[in-house]
């Protein structure tokens, strides 16, 4: 099974080799028919602390680092 990759953006920063990306998808709804966004958040693992808040990247699924993060980054997208 490959591995899933994921788009987001990164809203917070304050952990040690860790970042939080909010990954927004959007879908429609069951009964209206109207496209409406749902968001997730993923903890990611950033081994040298070089993302910041604001941040576009690219995360992917790995085995689990601890409780919450299992991804890690795999790049940041260029022209933000």
């Amino acid at each position: 099974m490959p591995k899933r990759i994921l788009q987001g953006t990164v809203i917070s920063d304050k952990n040690d080799k860790t970042i939080v990306v909010n990954v927004d998808r959007r879908v429609r709804h069951p009964l209206y028919k109207k496209t409406i966004t749902r968001s997730s958040k993923f903890h990611a693992h950033d081994e040298d602390n070089i993302y910041k808040i604001g941040d576009k990247v690219k995360i992917i699924e790995c085995t689990p680092i601890s409780k919450k993060k299992s991804w890690s980054v795999i790049s940041e997208n260029e022209g933000k």
